[in-house]
């Protein structure tokens, strides 16, 4: 823990690690929808049999080397309604979980608007939940001891093992997915062994920084714990220690929730009304928050390069993925080449740098140096948290956590199978951009509750020696926790920024004026 200094006054010149981003592949392609897809006239259900044509190889190519050892080799059964009768056999089809307690929009629309309308659950899981499995031909029940282990939500693509039984179930013994997909990326140099408390050169370390839930402009926003923050990324503040820390910075990812959500009547005042599930509410958002947004991104993307994205609360499109914010709306932050507006969610691939630029420091020092490291490309996957949240629901927890229910969606290879079910999403015709096609080095999850991290490689020992971290960013107004990623050996480390006495959280901050640098685990 460093105490900050309001003066920089440096030992020695600053010099900040630059990054660069490659441009995507067919495999990491873009979420911004052109004008030639912004259509609603095509049904949902192109979306499920375009996610189960996009995956069933990947899952029967998996199954087959799962199951082809059996002493009784099981029946492959194209179809869910072509299954036989006392036979083991196995099929592939599309998750859907029948829950009584899971909103009903034909029900919303037919109850009786004159009594008020109950607050929305928490979760949607009950006892008398079924998990079925369905294709173009039709849908069957699965029942067993291994379908309530998987922890399923709707529209996930699987393989179900098993017998069908006397009343029409299906008996489960086992079930298969997708399993990770290829990384793109070169391996980087590191360990098998790798976990966030590893030790590594300082000369070398390279990260990007990751905040989420800044939520300007709401009743408790901490503009000094915001400003701080500003500070310290742009080197300004912060021992020694500090400075080298911020200074091996090359990049900053706000992953959602910049701005508050405020809800007015039409005498201004706070008002809440019932509406129809899934109808966005009808929110008036000041200027003066989003100037101010515009003034700390202004000095942000003056030291270093920033992408943002928006999110459930943020001035965009409920439906996803959301579209990038105009860059009109932050000012003179715009005009830097190094602002960049993402949609949610996003793809980045990110080189590191091999030799750090010069930087101009308060004293008007400059400096540069030569790093004899090769540069690493990372493929970094970005979302705004609104899949997983909506995946949390369907699930007890424990033994379910959102850390978890994250790794699940890699394995899974889709980052949004509740959509559209209970997710709001665009109604593709012919492609689910949600599926993955391969798995990132990096998948950050912003506007969580809490933070969390994991290192995920495959179950089965097909992707030796690689690793996905997974990363969930808690929102900064509540927490003050900055998040960092060290991109050439995914270590974690996490950064808490507090000012006495001005918790939004009620809990308690750091003293004012200090930082805690913790490094966690994983």
């Amino acid at each position: 823990m460093a105490t900050l200094d309001p003066i920089l006054t440096p030992s020695r010149p600053l010099v900040r690690l630059t990054s660069t981003i490659v441009p995507p592949t067919e495999t990491t392609p873009s979420f911004e929808i052109d004008a030639k897809n912004k259509s609603y006239r095509h049904q949902y259900a192109n979306i499920y049999f375009t996610r189960l044509i996009m995956l069933r190889n990947a899952v029967e190519e998996r199954a087959r080397a799962r199951w082809c050892g059996l002493p009784n080799e099981p029946l492959y059964v194209a179809r869910v309604l072509d299954i036989v009768k006392s036979q083991l056999c196995w099929v592939i089809g599309t998750v859907y979980m029948d829950m009584p307690l899971k909103p009903n929009v034909l029900e919303d629309i037919g109850r009786d608007h004159s009594i008020p309308v109950p607050p929305p659950r928490e979760k949607f899981y009950c006892d008398e939940d079924s998990v079925m499995l369905e294709d173009e031909s039709g849908r069957i029940k699965l029942v067993g001891d291994r379908v309530a282990q998987e922890h399923l939500v709707t529209g996930v693509i699987v393989a179900a093992l098993g017998v069908e039984t006397p009343t029409g179930d299906f008996e489960v013994v086992d079930l298969c997915t997708a399993g990770l997909a290829s990384f793109a990326e070169e391996e980087a140099v590191v360990s098998d062994d790798m976990d966030v408390d590893m030790d590594s050169s300082p000369t070398q370390d390279e990260y990007v920084a990751i905040i989420s839930g800044l939520s300007i402009g709401s009743s408790s926003s901490e503009d000094a714990q915001i400003q701080m923050l500003v500070e310290y990324l742009t080197g300004e503040i912060g021992g020694p220690e500090d400075q080298q820390l911020a200074s091996q910075i090359s990049r900053l990812i706000i992953a959602g929730n910049s701005l508050s959500l405020a809800e007015y009547g039409e005498d201004g005042e706070a008002e809440r009304k019932p509406r129809k599930f899934g109808a966005s509410a009808q929110a008036k958002f000041s200027p003066h928050p989003n100037i101010a947004l515009s003034a700390h991104l202004h000095d942000l993307t003056s030291a270093l390069p920033v992408h943002i994205l928006p999110g459930a609360d943020d001035p965009s499109g409920v439906i996803l993925p959301q579209q990038p914010f105009p860059r009109a709306m932050f000012g003179k932050a715009a005009s830097f080449e190094g602002f960049h507006c993402e949609p949610n969610p996003a793809w980045l691939r990110v080189r590191c740098s091999d030799e750090p630029e010069s930087l101009v420091t308060k004293e008007g020092i400059t400096s540069s140096s030569q790093s004899s490291h090769p540069p690493v490309t990372r493929s970094i996957l970005v979302t705004s948290g609104q899949p997983i949240l909506d995946m949390y629901k369907y699930l007890p927890t424990p033994p379910s956590s959102l850390v978890s229910i994250a790794a699940s969606t890699l394995r899974w290879r889709h980052i949004a199978p509740t959509a559209p079910d209970t997710l709001w999403c665009h109604p593709y015709r012919d492609r689910d951009p949600f599926v993955l096609r391969e798995t990132p080095d990096i998948y950050l999850v912003g506007g969580m509750p809490q933070f969390g991290t994991e290192l995920v490689d495959s179950e089965d020992g097909t992707i030796r020696g690689r690793y996905c971290r997974i990363v969930l960013v808690p929102s900064f107004s509540q927490t003050g926790i900055l998040v960092l990623v060290n991109l050439r050996t995914l270590e974690v480390r996490r950064v808490d920024f507090g000012v006495e006495g001005l918790s939004a959280s009620g809990g308690e901050h750091q003293p004012s004026g200090e930082v805690g640098d913790s490094i966690t685990e994983g």
